[in-house]
């Protein structure tokens, strides 16, 4: 007979998408690590394009990533079952156990608890026979009354496990007394009851403020409020969906006047916008993401980052005027950077016979012709860690050649032709020789797969310095930084819950 499970649970749920569970699960992996315990994230279901390739070519929510890493962790596909990746308003990839499984409306989606539910529950018991404690996240909110009978990652899962739950409201958003009160209301008896704790986030103030309004909280809902969480400014873990990118431009990068400026396209669909991350965390390095020709400008370089649905955001390029002006930008002299879906898009031609990029079968359509490449989609999404150097070339490519750099892969697109710009040496444990990407006969038109580039330190300063950038040394490593801001989150929870209280619902008081 199979063992069962044995580790304990506590989940975090919220009362609206985004209201920080995401970062509080984070803090809270690395809290208990500090603690001595071996400690792991699950979340049932994501939705996020910002996905990521685990050691075992498996893909997954990158929000799960960055809770394993502050839980001391390599990601595994088990902390994160079901991936879904949106490629039109009301229909999504299912990538279920790191592989692309279905693609579904939502409507039909729900239909298929039956199947999904299985892996969910599987993975949360290898998870809990393997650690301490897994820290559970949910998703979005547990009072969409209309969703509930399809719920595989909110009460559904906490009634599973027995989790005892901490619900969180977002302040910074006001209504947050409502939001929590009203959440309470909603939700089964049953599954009130789960409810231990109640955690007011992103406060701005002096916490003294709301001692009233909490007490008259904690004896409305019946819950004790566990604590109050300040609002964290420029906080440098990577972000789980593009709701970061609406705040204001500037805002989480370090240093001072920006020397160089990069502009990033937003597109609709846009995924894996953290490769910018580490540019965004350089000093005198200001990058922007646009989404109109009137907001280019004039930066020093241009990226264009990966997309889930390549054709429909090209199209989207030629209609906000924005490819025109790329390609004239870049024959004035701009650089201008390509990843994945944006590598495909600097090509020549773009052809979809099997309709894998979510247009009908057989769609074309020319790109901008910066680069002399082709691309066509296929079925098979090769997803891999990767190792590759950088091939010697024109212009600062001289300078680069040779350098080591590590990323990953996650694409449904085949793009020949041109000259190669690395050369991949290894993918997950495996050896290879393989040419990626292709540049201009000047350097400064690149295109690539591998997502991931610039945390390389050396690729990264050698490129920036291509654009005028002068910063010395050798720089750091996003991953540096990010242990240093687990270590920050988790002693801001340390300061603001009340942790005796957490044991306590572990029992461990």
């Amino acid at each position: 007979m199979a063992e069962g499970p044995s580790g304990r649970v506590l989940m975090v749920q919220g009362t609206a998408s985004s209201v920080g569970k995401s970062l509080l699960v984070a803090g809270l992996c690395r809290l208990f690590r500090q603690d001595g315990l071996q400690v792991a994230p699950f979340k049932a279901q994501n939705m996020s394009l910002n996905s990521y390739v685990t050691p075992e070519g498996h893909e997954m929510g990158r929000a799960q990533v960055v809770q394993a890493e502050a839980a001391g962790l390599a990601p595994h596909v088990d902390m994160n079952p079901i991936l879904l990746k949106p490629e039109a308003d009301a229909r999504s990839q299912i990538v279920l156990m790191g592989r692309p499984w279905k693609s579904l409306r939502a409507g039909t989606y729900y239909q298929h608890k039956g199947e999904l539910w299985p892996a969910v529950t599987g993975a949360l018991d290898r998870l809990r026979r393997q650690y301490d404690l897994v820290v559970i996240e949910g998703a979005g909110s547990p009072a969409e009354i209309n969703l509930r009978a399809g719920d595989i990652v909110n009460m559904e899962v906490a009634l599973y496990a027995q989790a005892p739950v901490l619900l969180v409201g977002d302040i910074d958003r006001g209504g947050v007394f409502a939001a929590l009160l009203g959440t309470l209301m909603l939700v089964a008896p049953e599954e009130r009851a789960l409810v231990r704790g109640l955690i007011v986030n992103r406060f701005r103030g002096d916490p003294a403020l709301l001692e009233g309004g909490l007490r008259m909280l904690e004896e409305r809902a019946g819950v004790p409020v566990l604590g109050v969480v300040p609002y964290l400014h420029g906080l440098a873990i990577a972000e789980e969906d593009g709701v970061a990118l609406e705040r204001p431009d500037g805002e989480g990068q370090l240093g001072g006047e920006a020397i160089v400026e990069v502009a990033a396209i937003h597109f609709p669909r846009i995924s894996n916008f953290d490769d910018l991350d580490a540019l965004r965390l350089e000093a005198g390095v200001r990058v922007r993401f646009v989404s109109s020709a009137e907001a280019l400008g004039w930066p020093q370089a241009i990226v264009i980052p990966g997309s889930k649905n390549t054709l429909a955001d090209l199209a989207w390029l030629r209609e906000r005027g924005l490819a025109e002006a790329i390609v004239a930008r870049a024959q004035a002299g701009t650089a201008v950077v390509g990843v994945c879906g944006g590598y495909q898009m600097l090509g020549r031609s773009l052809a979809d016979p099997h309709g894998v990029d979510g247009c009908p079968p057989g769609t074309t359509a020319a790109g901008l012709g910066l680069l002399p490449v082709n691309t066509a989609f296929y079925p098979e999404k090769r997803t891999h860690q990767a190792r590759a150097r950088v091939r010697r070339g024109p212009g600062w490519l001289e300078e680069a050649g040779g350098i080591e750099v590590t990323g990953y892969e996650i694409h449904m697109g085949e793009t020949r032709g041109g000259r190669p710009a690395f050369d991949i040496v290894q993918r997950g444990e495996q050896r290879v020789r393989v040419a990626d990407g292709a540049v201009d006969a000047t350097g400064r038109i690149l295109g690539t797969y591998l997502h991931g580039l610039f945390d390389t330190p050396a690729f990264r300063r050698a490129w920036l310095r291509s654009l005028g950038w002068q910063g010395e040394g050798e720089g750091f490593t996003l991953r540096q930084v990010r242990e240093a801001e687990y270590d920050r989150l988790a002693a801001v929870l340390r300061k603001s819950l009340d942790v005796g209280r957490l044991y306590g619902l572990l029992g461990r008081a």
